[in-house]
């Protein structure tokens, strides 16, 4: 256990949910009969969920901050909609095509985030009823813009969410380009890990064992050769899907923001504690104004992902989106409360979902007991994080790895001072 706990860090709690992923996947991977982690399924995974894991990070921030925005569905359906009217009737085509589509959809994100960050951030309403109104108001304009018309994309701006890693031919059988990106993502890893421990080092801080490194790189580099096979072994004109390929480039790029930089620090001050972190110098009102528009710019990418996936742009395009997003960043790790969550627990929360929904499809379960499963996963989640913070309790994993404490040593016996008087 020793062992493990250094693998780990010393702080399994952390961990509990990956673990969960990790026990989810295995056991559908048994009941469905393999179906689970072949090539294909794998795809059809990341292609069909990418878009709320790409919401998730976006409203993990918000939720960090101490807020919620429901808005999100109905913002990218108008952005959606919006783009595919504006290509068609602009003549929007080719990769140039594509490319002013994209600005135009995450411009109007931008806007439209700006709008509800001034509401929350400048005159003080609170975000829920804010995003509210946008829900409401967002979700008519997309019907009224589209006319509640199904409006379809071109063949390049659908490589955006269907399309894959081309295939050069230089490895026979094998997609060459995820091969290449398995590699770096591997170099990656290597880099991480020696650069942290080299710089604890130099700072003369407490650092891990050099086995320690050595077994973390090799572990994650184990599970990083695992899937490139799977997704460079796939069916001819398949491999790591684009959109797959912009959510690990979001997750690293928003990951580096909220552990690095000032802002990803200021969001975690105010949710954590607003006066204090204003009576050191944070402004609220920045921070408000940023996640909000930063949520609206990455429902606008969401949205166009999805159009380009589905190959139109329709009135009923991003209906719940919003659940998924909130679901998947509270089943991560993320505190009601605000102050506590991460980019990487978010995406690790909303694959526990994906994973859920997928083997229960493969099994042939209803969309109803499917609901309901997730439901009380959700329910389930929260309650458990919340009665171990009440409790001061640890979760199961935690319990689970944490071993028998040592019985407590008995306290030293003290005698009495002699307070009788002198002579």
């Amino acid at each position: 256990m020793e062992i493990i706990k250094k693998l780990f860090g010393g702080n399994l709690r952390q961990f509990g949910m990956l673990i969960t992923l990790v026990v989810l996947i295995g056991f559908f991977q048994v009941v469905t009969g393999g179906l689970v982690m072949t090539p294909q399924n794998l795809m059809n995974l990341l292609n069909g969920n990418s878009y709320i894991l790409i919401l998730a990070i976006g409203m993990v921030m918000v939720i960090i901050a101490g807020h919620i925005d429901l808005s999100v569905g109905s913002v990218a359906a108008v952005v959606g909609i919006s783009v595919a009217i504006l290509m068609r009737d602009l003549g929007l085509t080719g990769w140039t095509g594509v490319l002013v589509g994209i600005l135009i959809g995450l411009v109007i994100g931008l806007a439209i985030g700006a709008w509800q960050g001034f509401w929350l951030a400048f005159v003080g309403i609170p975000g829920f009823i804010v995003t509210l109104s946008g829900y409401l108001f967002f979700r008519g304009l997309n019907q009224f813009i589209g006319k509640s018309n199904t409006i379809p994309v071109s063949e390049e701006f659908k490589v955006l969410g269907a399309g894959y890693l081309p295939d050069w031919g230089m490895v026979p059988g094998l997609n060459d380009s995820t091969i290449v990106l398995g590699l770096l993502g591997i170099g990656f890893v290597v880099w991480q890990q020696l650069r942290g421990r080299a710089r604890k080092l130099e700072l003369g801080a407490e650092a891990p064992e050099l086995w320690v490194v050595v077994g973390r790189i090799i572990a994650f580099a184990a599970v990083i050769v695992y899937v490139t096979f799977l997704y460079a072994s796939g069916p001819a004109g398949t491999s790591f899907p684009v959109s797959g390929l912009i959510l690990f480039a979001l997750v690293v790029v928003y990951t580096f923001v909220t552990q690095r930089l000032p802002i990803g620090r200021h969001v975690y001050a105010i949710g954590g504690n607003r006066n204090a972190a204003e009576l050191s110098g944070v402004s609220s009102r920045r921070v408000y104004f940023f996640v909000m528009a930063n949520m609206s710019v990455l429902s606008a990418l969401a949205g166009m992902i999805f159009i380009s996936r589905s190959g139109a742009s329709g009135p009923f395009d991003g209906v719940g989106w919003e659940l998924d997003a909130i679901a998947a960043v509270f089943i991560g790790g993320a505190a009601v409360s605000g102050g506590v969550g991460t980019v990487i627990g978010s995406i690790i929360g909303g694959l526990v979902m994906a994973f859920l929904n997928n083997g229960l499809q493969l099994l042939g379960t209803g969309a109803d007991v499917t609901q309901m499963i997730k439901g009380l996963v959700l329910l389930l989640a929260v309650a458990v994080d919340v009665w171990n913070k009440t409790q001061g309790r640890p979760s199961i994993t935690g319990a689970i790895f944490r071993g028998r404490k040592p019985a407590p040593e008995p306290a030293p016996v003290v005698e009495a001072a002699d307070t009788t008087p002198a002579g």
